[in-house]
């Protein structure tokens, strides 16, 4: 199958990834099979992402089928809310509370796991597996002299495990360091596989707490063997900051970017930031998270507005504009490096919380007035949805042994086929058993690089059309 193929109902001629409606077709036996939960906590803390997804590959060589049975947010419980993002802005703790707060993280995402199947009347021993990205702590992945590249997710897989008996794949960051790699950004596989078309260039720009890209060339000069990907910097962590900030943390994000639309942006701040911060500067591939942009990073810029004689508004509006202008910075700056011209992006697909604001949008929108803006949401998989699928199918992977797409600017492009540790539940051996007999006669399982999607999800509240 080829990203062209559109008569048969796989991929219609937009090139976004949809079935015909009529299933997944015979089931042969040793087909693989699946219902995974994935899960994932940002690293603001804003909720715990729920996905659950079946997967449906009629052989190892065969397009990949999927469908997002259901997907919801959970909210993370204040009693370990708080003192998580305490401990993260004064960096100060002890092996006695990291210990126990490992273990209380596990506890919080198996609760999630068992609040989403009972709210949504889901039998949990019809889910095969759960993949979890855990809580990020720390992510050492471009490490000083001296230091050692790491990563730090906590939120114990055995405890997930023996709290819903389901086989649990955990700490994904961890395992592509092992090879090489920075850990980061995780979801090059499903912006590629969502995403390539037979003749367009796109772009998949998350904006959570962090933004991130991802460039999938069109498939006549590579698809999803050529993708390049990085953490570009800041995404709503200062924002986010910036609220909680401004109003005693009564509020704790600038829905629909209120606040930045009515101030104005001191360009001044704006510039000098973007000029002189190492990350933003750093040539891909790049990797970084709240030890770089944290609260008290964020901090400093809300005294250095205040300074300037900046109101509130004027605050968020700079604060706002420094994500966006980034944004940019990093596709004008860095992609000619690949041989990718700005100027040939047809569509960027947007997905993340900063995706809902009109102020980024609006501003992405003026820069690039000749490339369509788009949501992700039209793939058939909501823009919120997107990373908690994507940690589904790591699971997957993991328990196949299969590596995943690799970009291409990576530090290392060594395949990875052991993208998790996991805690085996109470049906290990009969999910083995078939992962086992879904590749007899296989070494190694081929890289999927196909996808298809076999309906849109629409029980989601569906990202703002950008028109």
């Amino acid at each position: 199958m080829t990203a062209s193929q559109s008569q048969n109902g796989s991929r219609p001629a937009n090139g976004l990834s949809h079935s015909n409606g009529n299933g997944y077709g015979h089931r042969g036996s040793g087909a693989l099979d699946l219902k995974v939960l994935g899960m994932n906590s940002g690293t603001a803390m804003d909720g715990i992402d729920c996905a659950l997804v079946r997967y449906y590959q009629e052989t190892p060589d065969a397009a990949l089928h999927m469908e997002l049975i259901k997907y919801d947010e959970m909210p993370v419980p204040q009693w370990i809310k708080k003192p998580v993002l305490t401990m993260l802005r004064e960096t100060k703790t002890t092996p006695s509370k990291m210990s126990q707060l490992n273990v209380q993280l596990g506890q919080m995402f198996g609760d999630a796991a068992k609040e989403f199947c009972e709210k949504h009347d889901i039998l949990m021993d019809t889910i095969d597996l759960i993949g979890s990205h855990g809580q990020t702590i720390w992510l050492l992945s471009m490490p000083e002299e001296g230091e050692t590249r790491s990563a730090f997710c906590l939120g114990e897989g055995t405890v997930i495990s023996a709290m819903t008996g389901v086989t649990t794949v955990t700490d994904f960051r961890m395992a592509e360091q092992a090879v090489g790699r920075q850990g980061a950004p995780l979801v090059a596989l499903i912006d590629g596989l969502l995403l390539h078309h037979p003749t367009k260039w796109r772009v998949c720009q998350n904006i959570g707490g962090i933004a991130n890209l991802c460039v999938i060339p069109p498939d006549s000069e590579g698809g999803v063997d050529a993708m390049v990907d990085w953490d570009c910097g800041p995404g709503n962590m200062f924002i986010d900051n910036a609220m909680r900030h401004f109003t005693n943390g009564e509020m704790e994000y600038d829905k629909d970017g209120e606040w930045s639309t009515k101030g104005t942006v001191c360009q001044e701040i704006v510039d000098k930031y973007l000029d002189t911060n190492k990350y933003c500067n750093h040539i891909p591939p790049k990797t970084t998270g709240r030890e770089t942009f944290g609260d008290n990073e964020g901090q400093e810029l809300i005294e250095q507005c205040l300074a300037a004689g900046c109101d509130k508004y004027d605050t968020l509006a700079t604060i706002t504009r420094i994500t966006a202008q980034n944004i940019i910075k990093q596709y004008r700056t860095f992609f000619p490096r690949f041989g990718i011209s700005v100027e040939n992006i047809a569509e960027v697909y947007m997905c993340g919380g900063g995706a809902r604001n009109p102020t980024i949008i609006n501003y992405l929108k003026e820069q690039l007035p000749n490339t369509k803006i788009r949501a992700l949401d039209e793939t058939g998989i909501p823009s919120d949805a997107k990373e908690a699928v994507s940690f589904a199918q790591q699971a997957m992977e993991a328990i196949l042994g299969r590596a995943a797409l690799v970009p291409v600017n990576s530090d290392s492009l060594e395949p990875n086929t052991i993208s998790g540790k996991i805690a085996p539940g109470k049906r290990w051996r009969e999910i083995m058993e078939s992962t086992i007999e879904f590749g007899k006669g296989y070494s190694t399982l081929p890289t999927v690089k196909e996808m298809v999607v076999e309906k849109p999800y629409t029980s989601w509240k569906a990202m703002q059309a950008y028109s």
